[in-house]
């Protein structure tokens, strides 16, 4: 499965303005309609951008005479009181835009800025931080993007690129053995497989059936070293299941080859930003 990366941007657009304009804006439409604005974006705290494409495309469904210039590129480290862009174009399309092209720019890029604090604490370590698909639903690719702007990587976008085998997985299968030789023999070119393990015990099978990635989940950072020592390079590891801030660095310094962070994009604190019309 594929996805036109700019349809998915207009796409997810087009809903978010049907969800808030339904049929008309009835406060801008008490503007003339001839009147041009001037406007800008500021953060209020520091952050890091993301969210761009969507902000700007919010204002082309609208009304394609409004213009965005911007200050601030997606992924740049952004200070309290920064402007970020500025804006022109007719009062009412502004108006009518403003709160869905900022909820776009905030939730975004307080999900950018949620994975460089993660990216930072494990830099100088082999360790990569992940996202997961605990997303806001319809904006899975939007979120997957902003934990790229963020300097995170992406875990699988969805069930159909990526076999992670679960609990479930594995008592329907009967084993982790059976689990793991059907994936394999099902799984097509590019993509991967992967198992998850609650113990020790667990690990052995999945490194004897030939799993090639590994998910230790809930493991104490005594038994992931343990881990690490019995995979002896193998099997790449990751971790998962209530990973917290404070441990992150401890987990990277055992060798493991990633972690994975599901509040990354469901534990949500979006960035406070705001638009401020300029007096003509």
């Amino acid at each position: 499965m594929t996805t036109n990366p700019a349809q998915d941007i207009a796409d997810t657009v087009r809903h978010a303005l049907v969800e808030d304009i339904g049929g008309g804006d009835r406060t801008a439409a008490l503007i003339p309609e001839t009147q041009m604005s001037r406007a800008h974006v500021i953060t209020r705290e520091d952050a890091v951008l993301c969210g761009a494409a969507w902000f700007d495309e919010v204002f082309r469904q609208i009304d394609a005479r409004v213009r965005v210039n911007w200050e601030a590129r997606d992924g740049d480290a952004i200070r309290r009181e920064q402007v970020l862009c500025r804006i022109n174009g007719p009062a009412r399309a502004i108006l009518t835009g403003e709160r869905t092209a900022l909820n776009f720019l905030q939730t975004l890029s307080g999900t950018a800025t949620a994975a460089r604090r993660y990216a930072d604490v494990v830099r100088g370590t082999n360790t990569v931080i992940l996202d997961t698909r605990k997303t806001l639903p319809g904006l899975r690719r939007a979120q997957k993007y902003a934990v790229a702007c963020g300097g995170a990587s992406n875990h699988r976008i969805g069930l159909y690129d990526g076999i992670l085998i679960k609990e479930n997985h594995i008592a329907a299968a009967g084993s982790i053995t059976a689990a793991v030789q059907a994936a394999k023999t099902a799984a097509p070119s590019g993509v991967f497989v992967e198992v998850e393990v609650e113990n020790m015990g667990e690990l052995r099978d999945a490194i004897a059936a030939g799993a090639e990635r590994i998910l230790l989940d809930n493991f104490s950072l005594e038994d992931i070293r343990g881990a690490v020592i019995e995979t002896r390079g193998r099997a790449k590891l990751e971790i998962s299941g209530g990973v917290t801030f404070d441990q992150v660095r401890k987990i990277a310094a055992t060798g493991v080859d990633f972690i994975s962070i599901g509040s990354l994009t469901k534990h949500l604190q979006a960035v406070d930003l705001s638009l401020r019309f300029e007096s003509t």
